[in-house]
């Protein structure tokens, strides 16, 4: 498993890419057009932010139901299949939602960008996927996120670590994205790694500054598999490292709730089944039943 490390000013960085997520469901971007220096700036007054005491970051707790606002470790997701919780904070931003007032600003203006380079990424993706997979869509890539307002930014923190931790839990457990694409700063430290097809974890390769791009569970549901959604996961750091805290943000770019991906699924129908395997939502009496 290579995953490729793609100049986005060559030539044919689109073919790159495609093939790239074709074969190991992630690629990694260079001489992308996010200034490295803006991304360090907004994790340091991330960081500002999620080192106050909890009694203040409390005024954004999240809301369970959209999903919106700071998720404290207490709460944090229990991956698919795993019992603990993984050893992180997190912010959830969407475009309609809340944000601490300072931060917003330099939140909406990375989020423009990413979102402007996802929507080039799907351009890229339609113009090299068969035309035998294309033709099964119910619209274009590129067309299925326009106006969402579902896609999810959200800022990673994982605290240092002490040793003490509980056993089995990891800073964020193997788990595979929900969404069409997701789009990620590399992180403060390393520690993201992929599954590959002999089931061997291997470190992601992305040099700070750089972006990691993995395709989720809808894009593989609406291109048959074309794309695998690959799992991944974040390990904690060893012991020389783990006094430090890790910093990383994906976006997750989701489709309009309309948009079909495919017989058995609306992004809707989707993405409430794959919440109610987390726990985030209630199964109907129906559901339950199934």
């Amino acid at each position: 498993m290579t995953i490729q490390s793609i100049n986005c000013t060559a030539a044919d960085a689109g073919k790159q890419f495609a093939a790239s997520l074709r074969e190991t469901g992630f690629a990694v971007l260079t001489h992308h057009p996010i200034a490295e220096d803006e991304i360090n700036q907004f994790y340091q007054a991330w960081q500002t932010f999620f080192e106050q005491d909890t009694a203040a970051k409390e005024n954004f707790l999240c809301d369970r139901i959209t999903q919106i606002g700071w998720v404290p470790p207490s709460i944090s997701e229990i991956a698919k299949g795993h019992s603990a919780r993984d050893l992180k904070e997190y912010f959830n931003f969407f475009l309609h939602g809340s944000c601490p007032e300072g931060l917003r600003a330099q939140t909406l203006a990375l989020y423009d960008q990413m979102y402007t380079m996802a929507k080039q990424l799907l351009t890229w993706l339609q113009a090299e996927t068969p035309a035998e997979i294309i033709d099964t869509l119910s619209q274009s890539l590129p067309s299925m996120v326009a106006d969402s307002m579902q896609t999810l930014f959200r800022v990673n923190y994982y605290p240092s670590q002490t040793g003490t931790e509980a056993a089995g839990a990891v800073r964020a457990a193997a788990h595979a994205d929900i969404d069409l694409i997701t789009i990620l700063t590399a992180g403060t430290q390393n520690g993201l790694q992929a599954k590959n097809i002999n089931g061997d974890w291997v470190d992601i390769p992305a040099e700070h500054g750089n972006l990691i791009i993995n395709a989720g569970d809808m894009l593989q549901e609406c291109t048959q598999g074309y794309y695998p959604s690959t799992l991944h996961r974040v390990i904690n750091p060893c012991e020389n490292t783990r006094s430090a805290a890790r910093m990383s943000c994906p976006l997750f770019v989701h489709p309009r709730p309309d948009v079909v991906l495919s017989e058995r699924h609306t992004q809707a129908s989707y993405l409430h089944e794959r919440l109610v395997e987390l726990g985030y939502r209630t199964a109907t009496k129906e559901e339950a039943n199934a």
